[in-house]
């Protein structure tokens, strides 16, 4: 089981933050592991939507379904896999710190079984640096 929790403050109003982070459709372009995004459920994003994946990590493809499990605007935004090689649960957080800052946390909970057990011991860190490039850029992005 793996449980990664990480932070970054973003010089951004708190509206644009969780528009443009919970937009299934912008993933590839702040997350370095997702390739591509496809719907399997009609736009507009909301609860039940399911969303395909494909990612690369550790070498490895990646190809998993997203549900929209829990969606309040400007507070959270959790998915769960539906399917895929690697249980996860993905949950975004952000928090005003001004009108102009927004705090955004990025959890990942998960049970890698779709990876060797000695792998598996390695997931927790190697999630928290990959997360952290990827608040990295969604920060780029939307500071421009």
């Amino acid at each position: 089981m793996v449980d990664v929790l990480t932070g970054i403050t973003i010089k951004s109003p708190i509206s644009q933050v969780s528009e443009y982070a919970a937009n299934p459709d912008h993933a590839p372009e702040w997350y370095e592991n997702i390739k591509s995004v496809e719907w399997k459920t009609p736009k507009p994003l909301k609860l039940g939507s399911q969303i395909a994946f494909r990612a690369e990590f550790l070498g490895r493809e990646l190809a998993y379904v997203y549900e929209i499990a829990e969606f309040i605007p400007e507070k959270k935004f959790v998915m769960k896999t539906a399917n895929g090689p690697f249980p996860m649960e993905t949950i975004y957080k952000w928090e005003a710190i001004n009108e102009n800052h927004t705090r955004m946390t990025l959890r990942n909970i998960g049970n890698p079984n779709g990876f060797s057990r000695i792998m598996s011991l390695f997931m927790a860190p190697m999630m928290r640096r990959a997360n952290m490039k990827d608040l990295k850029k969604i920060k780029a992005i939307l500071e421009q």
